[in-house]
């Protein structure tokens, strides 16, 4: 099995100058090898995005109801174990 993967080089001074710029060039498959004096110390891949990811506000209107005790104050005991005491 064959993989065709870009790899782009850059030196890590140049690299943190525009590394925005790299960021924003770099395609899912490309990954940044950043290079210290030519060597290659580190590689930044990009993510893959996750499909769905943004939620959709009101999508479960009407499924439940939020009952009236959802407001009143925690007990003593609840508000001490969130204070650590």
């Amino acid at each position: 099995m064959v993989h065709n993967v870009i790899v782009k080089r850059a030196n890590i001074h140049d690299a943190k100058t525009h590394l925005s710029r790299y960021l924003a060039e770099l395609a899912p498959g490309e990954s940044l090898l950043l290079c210290n004096r030519n060597q290659p110390v580190a590689e930044i891949r990009v993510l893959a995005q996750e499909v769905g990811a943004n939620p959709r506000i009101g999508v479960a209107k009407g499924e439940f109801e939020v009952p009236e005790s959802f407001f009143e104050p925690l007990p003593e005991d609840v508000l001490k174990a969130f204070s650590g005491m």
